[in-house]
């Protein structure tokens, strides 16, 4: 509620040359100043601002233009910082993107066409939107699994420790050595959990990433079949670990600022001070 009031009490109009003028906030300066020559205004001003801030703060159709123009701010930057994701993935993974993406646009170009229900479209559009999202995601943790750490491989690494192992056997080295070495099998073996583990990780992340294709691709047929387009449900238990962190590398920090302004979004659009038809 205090961003409805505080919305209301800095409530402007366009004024050509000027921009935005905050009209509310300036006639409350305005009888601040002129208290000072008469007090009796102070309480005029007050008596103003109590009723017309609180009438504007729960009007519902103030609140739905309060909670649009703060979608809108927020979708701009975070299709800013999204862009930037992008960006960052090789040309075959942005064409993989544009790719589900297409089919997504598809989905709603069949609901415009069965002519649904705005809300149902609405909702639908936030689903797919979801879904899109947690793909990028899934794509930056793949490329990132892909590129970070060395380019040995499991069979580089197993030789390794073998041909030391090996050296090992050999009695007359110094203990000095000998230790030397052993904890160079273990350092190596070390690694080599590491490397089974990247390997399980991207096994799992090109099925979560397989999956939400076929899920997309689930919902444009029951789209184009059914005769009303029905309710989106982008519920996907991924295999994938993408919330304790570590799976997007440089990119972690903007992916946590997209999942909070992405959270803020569905929130917005989960309030009830919104009319559904």
């Amino acid at each position: 509620m205090w961003r409805y009031l505080k919305a209301a009490f800095f409530v402007g109009v366009q004024v050509p040359a000027l921009g935005r003028v905050p009209v509310n906030a300036l006639a409350a300066a305005g009888f601040l100043i002129l208290g000072f020559g008469h007090p009796g205004f102070w309480l005029l001003g007050l008596a103003a601002e109590a009723a017309i801030v609180p009438s504007l703060a729960f009007n519902k159709r103030f609140q739905k233009v309060v909670e649009a123009e703060d979608k809108q701010l927020s979708s701009g930057d975070s299709q800013s910082k999204r862009s930037s994701l992008v960006k960052l993935l090789p040309s075959e993974y942005q064409s993989r993107l544009a790719n589900l993406e297409r089919r997504c646009d598809k989905v709603l170009e069949v609901y415009g066409n069965a002519q649904a229900e705005e809300f149902l479209v609405d909702t639908s559009r936030d689903a797919l939107e979801n879904l899109k999202w947690v793909y990028l995601k899934l794509l930056i943790a793949r490329y990132h699994l892909l590129t970070a750490g060395t380019e040995d491989t499991p069979e580089s690494l197993d030789k390794k420790i073998k041909s030391i192992e090996s050296q090992l056997q050999d009695k007359s080295e110094s203990p000095a050595l000998r230790q030397s070495k052993a904890a160079t099998v273990d350092i190596l073996k070390r690694r080599l959990e590491n490397i089974h583990r990247r390997e399980q990780s991207l096994e799992e992340v090109e099925s979560d990433l397989t999956r939400v294709e076929s899920q997309v691709d689930l919902i444009l047929d029951n789209a184009a079949m059914q005769g009303k387009p029905q309710t989106i449900s982008t519920d996907i238990e991924l295999a994938s670990d993408l919330v304790s962190g570590g799976m997007f590398g440089d990119a972690e920090s903007t992916v946590t600022e997209l999942d909070r302004d992405y959270g803020k979004a569905r929130a917005i659009a989960k309030t009830p001070t919104a009319e559904h038809p």
